[in-house]
């Protein structure tokens, strides 16, 4: 039986490992920067020995534009730069770059059972877009190749939203059926939610979740992306759905278009209160503009920085480059000890 393989390479002392990424299928939105990326920089990449990755493979279980995959990994690599990660803190790599992802993603395969590859909620819903054109059987067994992403590093904590915190607990049961069966070879993860969830939902159907995938209901009108521009950005708040009425009330249920708004607000301004702010507003519309004014501050500087880095390939064909190469070196011994615990021959046996 393999041994545990011991978590190393750490930037500083750091001893808890965090892993997180970012799908290229569509371009970022405010909703993933104030629910996920904003929290990796202020807060993973410095208590953790953290890796964030650009899930390109990921992007192959739907139909795709194979130019469009490519420009948007590019775009969100940048971007995550943009936004504040530091490569002297953090690892930031393409997962097709490390080809222990696809070397693991195979084993966990070979630990789930169909019945739980058929029980995940995002490849029912996935899988009933993509009907008309023939779901892939990659769709289906994509959450192993998730499982890889985070077991290959000794992972101790996956920080997702609530729509992801699914395909962790399936991580958790095939790391423990597998070392079961053949040893102690994975650390178990656990997810972590946000400290302060931002809540961020479509401008234009606030019931709904504002995501790369809902950019094409209404146009994108209810989508505001990380690149947009200061008039684009202002409107598509300007033009928001509201509620019936005209009083500003924070309540998710009732109202949940004014409800959107005010939580936009309280996250652009460090988290606070949406039911209070309520209190300072008597009409939508100075509601909405000062929203627009503090999501346009909030997105500049990342924008801003995001062209200075456009400009400059060259810096981040190299920060990737550095971190496929230290994530391989993560990776790779565990990955190995994996494979060998199954009972393949090791290479040159």
């Amino acid at each position: 039986m393999s041994a545990m393989v011991e978590t190393a390479g750490t930037f500083g002392e750091a001893a808890t490992r965090v892993f997180s990424g970012v799908q290229p299928t569509g371009h970022l939105t405010l909703g993933n920067y104030l629910g996920a990326v904003r929290q990796w920089v202020a807060r993973e990449q410095h208590r953790a020995d953290a890796l964030f990755c650009v899930v390109d493979l990921h992007a192959l279980t739907v139909d795709h534009d194979p130019a469009r995959v490519r420009r948007l990994s590019r775009q969100a690599a940048t971007l995550l730069l943009a936004a504040g990660l530091d490569p002297a803190r953090c690892t930031v790599f393409v997962q097709s770059h490390v080809g222990e992802h696809t070397r693991l993603a195979y084993l966990m395969e070979c630990t789930a059972g169909v019945g739980e590859m058929r029980r995940m909620v995002q490849y029912k819903e996935k899988a009933a877009r993509e009907e008309a054109a023939g779901v892939r059987l990659s769709l289906l067994t994509y959450p192993a190749l998730m499982a890889a992403d985070i077991l290959a590093y000794g992972t101790d904590e996956v920080p997702v939203g609530e729509d992801q915190a699914q395909h962790v607990e399936l991580t958790r049961d095939l790391a423990e059926r597998f070392n079961r069966r053949y040893g102690p070879v994975f650390v178990v993860p656990r997810a972590t939610l946000p400290q302060v969830a931002a809540r961020v939902m479509d401008l234009q159907d606030p019931r709904s979740k504002m995501g790369k995938s809902s950019a094409a209901r209404n146009g994108g009108a209810g989508v505001i992306h990380l690149l947009d521009e200061a008039d684009v950005v202002r409107r598509k708040v300007m033009r928001a759905v509201t509620d019936a009425g005209t009083d500003v009330v924070y309540d998710r249920e009732a109202r949940p278009g004014v409800a959107n708004l005010l939580d936009v607000l309280a996250a652009c301004q460090g988290d606070a209160d949406p039911a209070g702010l309520a209190a300072a507003y008597g009409s939508y519309g100075t509601l909405k503009r000062d929203v627009a004014d503090a999501v346009e501050e909030v997105l500049r500087p990342v924008r801003e920085r995001h062209a200075e880095l456009a400009a400059d390939p060259g810096y981040v064909d190299g920060v990737l480059r550095a971190g496929a190469e230290r994530a391989r070196g993560l990776a790779r011994p565990r990955v190995d000890a994996a494979y060998e615990a199954v009972g393949l021959l090791p290479v040159g046996a």
